[in-house]
Order: structure tokens, then C-alpha cells, then sequence
């Protein structure tokens, strides 16, 4: 119904000049004193074939409205078989769709072009980056010394930076390589611990870790990878104390740390692109693209992760390993 008070909308100027006419000619018939049902009679079968034209036009309006309305929910690539142009008007804006549809295809095609050489471009920078860092790393493995394992943290933290980058970049890619399937989280925890290991003890940090015996539908490398940002995270702003990771039933994996927390209005941002909080603008360091490429990672592998925090009370970090619906590539 909405629809046919449409149609007469659009075309109420025609029933207006209709009905203009229909009463010209009765005041013409009254002034010369001729009988206005003359008029009246052919005005009302007139009428009622305009209203018979009027019913047929529009179940063709309706047909090419449906039809428009289904193309309408197609990808702009996938728009075609228009309806038949009905008049000039139609035909010129079907040529402007088509001329759209083939500037868009041209840009998308030179963005996934310029897309794949940057990507090209960083994966070979990030193994390249990785030689010179593995071989400082082999220089100074038969040293143990305060500057030693001073150096060995700082190459841990260039070597993370370096992962971001690429985790970034591959966050969008369709090619992206996740591999879901049941894992041992204990293994995954240990590997993240490990990184950071000679870190706990050059600063004398505290790490309670029980193993958790549990197995979860994940991807091994890329949960890890947000392990290792999430322990980055917390050794970065844990001057005293320790970090424990503990299971809280049924299967969410916490991570709690003693140090510095993280103000009340942070709190419900720091897992947004680029936001780098109080902490993050007295560190001068922060990136804000730490706990954003977490979220965004669990959020692909069907887990679900949150924070809770106040200022000098440490911050705990929850990541629910439940299996939500996963979000399509």
C-alpha cells in the first residue's frame, strides 16, 4: 500500500491536469448553458480507464521496483541484469551505475595491487630485520651479565614491535593463516612465558602460573601472540610484585599483574585503535595498537577478552575461550 501512495505521488501532476481539465470543460458547458452531463459522463469513463492504465502500470512499477530492491542487496560488482530502461531518463542512469561499477572494480583492483606489494614488502622486511636480531641475540647467549641481559629485553621488544606490524597488516587479509583446532593451553602459555623469561628475573618479578590442564579450539600462533602482548603489557607497567595467570571456571584464562592499573575513564577504551591512555601518554612509547590488535584477534578466533583495573592496583585481563561464533573473513 505504501508503495501505490507512491506511485500516485509520482505521478500527481498527470491526475492533477486531469481533473484541471475535467472541470474547464464543465464551467465552459455552464457559461454556454449546455447540460454538464455531457461533460461528466465522458470525464468519468475517462476516468475509469485511467484507472484501469493506472492499476497495469503500476504492477510493472511493482515488478521493477522488487527487482531493483533485490539488486540493491547485491555487492556493487554483482549488480546486473538491471530492468529494462523504461524511458531515457532510466537508460542514462543505468550507463552512470555501469560507469560506477567499472571506476570501482579499476580502484579496487590498484588497491589490492598497492595492498599485495606493501604486504610483499614488509614480510620480506620482517625476516630481514630478524637476521640482524638473531645473530645479536647468538652474540650475546655466552654472556650473563647485567648489560647482556639488558640488551636480550630490549631485542625481545624490537622483535615484538616487528610481529605487530606484521600482525597488523595481516589482521584484514583475506590470506590471513589461522588454523582452528583443539590445543593444549598450557603449551601456548609456556611458549608466551618463555619469551620473557630472562625479563622476570633480570627484574626480579614474581610469576605464579599453575598449569591449567585444559583444551581449547583455537589458533595456536595467533593466541599466542596475544599472550605475548598481553605479558608485554603487563611486565611494561609492573615496576614491584609479579603476574600470575590462573583459570577462572569454566574457561576463561586471567592474566593479573601488581602494577600501576589503569585509570577509570581508560578503562573502557583501551582495547580501541590508537588509544593510548594516561599510562600510554606518560610512557611516550605506547602505540595504542597493542590490546586493539588483541581484541581483534580473539574476536576472529571466537574468544571473547575484557580487562578490569584501578590505578595502583594492578590490572587483570580475562580472555573467555569459550567458542563464539566466528567472525567471517
Amino acid at each position: 500500500m505504501k508503495l501505490f501512495f507512491r506511485y500516485l505521488h509520482q505521478h500527481r501532476r498527470g491526475l492533477l491536469m486531469f481533473a484541471l481539465f475535467c472541470v474547464i470543460f464543465c464551467v465552459s458547458f455552464l457559461l454556454y448553458h449546455l447540460p454538464v452531463g455531457a461533460v461528466l459522463y465522458p470525464a468519468l469513463l475517462c476516468a475509469l480507464l485511467l484507472l484501469g492504465f493506472a492499476l497495469h502500470d503500476f504492477r510493472r512499477v511493482r515488478r521493477r521496483h522488487r527487482a531493483l530492491v533485490r539488486l540493491a542487496q547485491l555487492p556493487a560488482e554483482s549488480m546486473t541484469g538491471f530492468p529494462d530502461a523504461d524511458g531515457l531518463e532510466d537508460a542514462d542512469y543505468q550507463a552512470l551505475i555501469r560507469h560506477l561499477q567499472e571506476e570501482k572494480a579499476a580502484l579496487q583492483t590498484a588497491m589490492n595491487s598497492r595492498y599485495n606489494d606493501m604486504m610483499d614488502y614488509y614480510t620480506v622486511w620482517v625476516h630481514q630485520i630478524k637476521t640482524p636480531i638473531a645473530a645479536m641475540r647468538l652474540t650475546l647467549q655466552n654472556e650473563d651479565t647485567p648489560f647482556s641481559r639488558r640488551l636480550n629485553s630490549d631485542l625481545l621488544r624490537i622483535e615484538q614491535y616487528v610481529e605487530m606490524v606484521l600482525a597488523f597488516l595481516r589482521l584484514d587479509s583475506p590470506a590471513t593463516d589461522y588454523v582452528i583446532r583443539e590445543q593444549e593451553l598450557d603449551g601456548i602459555i609456556r611458549s608466551a612465558v618463555r619469551k620473557f623469561a630472562g625479563e622476570f628475573i633480570g627484574r626480579r618479578l614474581r610469576l605464579d602460573y599453575t598449569p591449567v590442564h585444559l583444551k581449547v579450539i583455537t589458533d595456536e600462533k595467533w593466541l599466542c601472540f596475544v599472550l605475548e602482548q598481553l605479558l608485554s603489557n603487563a611486565l611494561k607497567y609492573t615496576r614491584e610484585g609479579g603476574i600470575r595467570i590462573y583459570l577462572e571456571q569454566p574457561r576463561t584464562l586471567c592474566i593479573a599483574d601488581t602494577g600501576v592499573g589503569i585509570a577509570p575513564e581508560d578503562l573502557p577504551r583501551i582495547f580501541e585503535k590508537g588509544y593510548t591512555g594516561y599510562n600510554g601518554r606518560a610512557d611516550k612509547k605506547a602505540s595504542g595498537l597493542g590490546l586493539y590488535l588483541c581484541r581483534s584477534i580473539c574476536t576472529r578466533l571466537g574468544h571473547r577478552i575484557s580487562a578490569s583495573s584501578s590505578p595502583d592496583s594492578g590490572t587483570v585481563v580475562r580472555i573467555d575461550l569459550n567458542q563464539y561464533p566466528l567472525q567471517a573473513e
